[in-house]
């Protein structure tokens, strides 16, 4: 079966925890009411950076995927589960879930404490990763700025479908602009999916011909960045200069623990803290940031 590819904008959800530092699923299904009513988006990319994924044990990280698929049936378009972890095994176990319950594709990060030496190591990682749900559509998680993996995302692609029948593509949270247009190119002929994850520089990467985007602050920007994905689609620069550079789009450079607070505020649902060592944010700095983001939503 050919896989829907993956297109639009992606929400990179955040993981819901209670005041104690447990995860917390009830929000889920009420989470999922809101990308859809609220932001109109109906993709996630769970248990990634902005879910805290490397700070959730693996059994946290199969509750949540479970539950993001059980109540995202027949709500949302695709769920994508991220399962990359320092131990392949983890990784493994991981990517064997997600196809037992119904995921609609994985993704993986390169590991960072031992690191692969070159791409074909990578490669063999992502691999060894997807032979446990080859049926999964795999995405290769490009995210140097925190794995301290510099290798170049095209390299890692460079010949990859002869090793992964089931690879289809590429999240890009990277700012080198020559190495995400290689993976444009290159991914245009097999039909694979390159999406962006750096909020603030999208318009850069919609111009080189990326497929959609996958970020923080589409929960609770969505409904705008959808607006500026359309004016791009319809030649309309200037609206979609307009909205990339209004302040609002400058939320992204915050950290995952700003972004979580700023999510519960502007939506009106308990994200909770983040996970040590990440400290919890103000919540006088997150009202103030939610207040601009509410401004700016009633001006468009």
């Amino acid at each position: 079966i050919t896989p829907v590819k993956l297109t639009g904008l992606v929400a990179a959800t955040f993981t819901p925890l209670t005041t104690e530092g447990e995860i917390n699923l009830s929000v889920i299904g009420p989470y999922i009411d809101y990308l859809k009513e609220k932001q109109n988006v109906k993709s996630v990319f769970i248990n990634g950076t902005t879910g805290e994924g490397c700070s959730l044990t693996v059994d946290e990280r199969k509750q949540l995927a479970a539950a993001w698929c059980q109540h995202g049936k027949g709500k949302l378009e695709q769920v994508i589960v991220h399962v990359g972890c320092m131990s392949i095994k983890d990784s493994q176990e991981l990517a064997r879930h997600a196809a037992s319950i119904g995921a609609d594709g994985i993704a993986v990060i390169s590991p960072s404490y031992f690191k692969p030496i070159n791409a074909d190591a990578l490669r063999l990682f992502i691999k060894e990763v997807s032979a446990f749900a080859p049926d999964l559509p795999m995405y290769y998680y490009h995210i140097p700025s925190m794995t301290g993996v510099a290798l170049d995302a095209a390299d890692v692609l460079n010949g990859i479908e002869q090793m992964i029948p089931s690879f289809q593509g590429v999240k890009y949270t990277g700012t080198d602009l020559r190495d995400l247009g290689q993976c444009v190119c290159y991914s245009q002929s097999h039909n694979w999916s390159v999406m962006f994850g750096v909020d603030e520089q999208l318009l850069g990467a919609l111009v080189l011909g990326v497929h959609g985007a996958v970020g923080s602050t589409y929960n609770y920007l969505g409904r705008i960045v959808n607006q500026m994905l359309a004016a791009f689609d319809n030649g309309n620069h200037m609206q979609t200069r307009a909205l990339q550079v209004h302040p609002s789009s400058h939320f992204a450079c915050f950290d995952v623990s700003v972004n979580k607070q700023v999510m519960s505020e502007v939506s009106g649902l308990a994200m909770g803290p983040p996970r040590l060592p990440l400290l919890p944010c103000p919540v006088s700095k997150a009202q103030a940031i939610a207040q601009k983001i509410k401004d700016f939503s009633q001006g468009h």
